[in-house]
């Protein structure tokens, strides 16, 4: 891609303009695990126009920024994960079931009532649209099978690694379709890890390799503490981080200015180019 040696690049989301949600809204959801139509400003006739604009506005503004590599910012999304999680077959979010989220509330999320299926390609309109808008290098994200299948009740696989695997095979063919229509790197969001490590050493990996099967392009995965907004402290080290060795992503995305995190346990990731986030957004609120 002919890229700087330090190129620089956005983890994700972009904060989305007061014309287009009510940020009031969206904080009193919390990250939202179903829809959350009432935060958008625009009705739906003109909502995927508004979109469109307010996604410009924000590429522009990575590249005024020198960023080497943009994204579209996510500004379709009301959270990192719902916007392809609620898209999926196999989902219930109208009636939905409770799960403790990761700051020990109560959440409610999909409920699992049938085989996971991708009925559709969910964000390849969203990279057409992106590169379309800029000659640099473009990312898209995508949240991560093991992430996904903790943020639902099951009620119809009965067994978290079975679960995770058919989250992983939804997520491969929407890899697939991303790097066909134009980006050059596809990055798996998989906070979770972090916050469920036992868990995730037993399948995490292996769902991450399932999900990237194929992939024609650079692939990285991202994991992070929680949103700087929620999650105020936090811890200094991963609880789940050299696993990620053993993936076959190129890149590992981390969260590291916030937590302050010691640099050294990098060491144990050789095989991997990687994204240190530089930002404390904590600070940057303050």
């Amino acid at each position: 891609m002919g890229l700087a040696l330090l190129p620089t690049a956005p983890v994700g989301s972009y904060p989305q303009p007061d014309w287009l949600i009510d940020r009031s809204k969206l904080l009193g959801h919390g990250p939202p695990r179903l829809r959350a139509r009432d935060i958008w400003r625009v009705d739906d006739d003109h909502l995927e126009a508004a979109q469109d604009d307010a996604t410009i506005v924000a590429v522009r503004d990575m590249e005024r920024a020198g960023l080497d590599i943009v994204t579209d910012g996510e500004i379709r999304r009301e959270s990192y994960s719902n916007r392809f999680a609620t898209a999926l077959n196999g989902v219930d979010i109208d009636t939905p079931g409770e799960v403790i989220n990761r700051m020990g509330g109560m959440t409610y999320v999909p409920r699992v009532v049938g085989d996971i299926r991708r009925a559709r390609p969910v964000q390849v309109r969203d990279v057409e649209f992106l590169r379309a808008l800029t000659d640099r290098p473009i990312k898209m994200t995508v949240p991560g099978p093991f992430t996904m299948s903790v943020q639902v009740v099951d009620e119809h696989y009965g067994d978290a690694e079975a679960l995770a695997m058919a989250y992983a095979d939804a997520v491969n063919e929407e890899v697939r379709d991303l790097f066909a229509a134009g980006a050059d790197i596809v990055q798996l969001d998989e906070p979770w890890m972090q916050a469920r490590p036992e868990e995730a050493k037993r399948f995490a990996v292996k769902a991450i390799n399932r999900a990237l099967e194929g992939a024609s392009g650079t692939t990285a995965v991202h994991m992070c503490f929680g949103y700087a907004n929620m999650v105020k402290d936090k811890p200094s080290g991963y609880s789940f981080l050299p696993e990620l060795d053993a993936t076959v992503a190129d890149q590992i995305s981390i969260e590291a200015a916030q937590p302050k995190l010691d640099l050294s346990i990098l060491a144990a990731l050789e095989t991997k180019t990687i994204m240190v986030g530089v930002l404390d957004m904590e600070a940057v609120e303050a």
